[in-house]
């Protein structure tokens, strides 16, 4: 197991729930490659929306995928 933080600035990958309604709109949050959330380290509004996105997987949003990030990478 590692105990290092995940810094969300160095996150490799998010967690994406897309609009079941309105094509190419979705909320991401910075994930590990399980695609398990820190939600200590999401700001109290990241967290609010990451709470109610769950809560409507199904009704508005489609089931969370993990994509890994290609910010930064060459």
């Amino acid at each position: 197991m590692n105990s290092r933080p995940m810094s969300l600035a160095a996150a490799a990958y998010e967690l994406r729930f897309e609009s079941l309604f309105q094509a190419g709109r979705g909320l991401t949050f910075p994930c590990d490659a399980q695609g398990s959330v820190r939600l200590d380290a999401l700001s109290e509004r990241a967290r609010q929306n990451y709470l109610f996105a769950r809560a409507v997987v199904g009704r508005e949003y489609a089931a969370p995928t993990v994509w890994r990030c290609s910010a930064g990478r060459d």
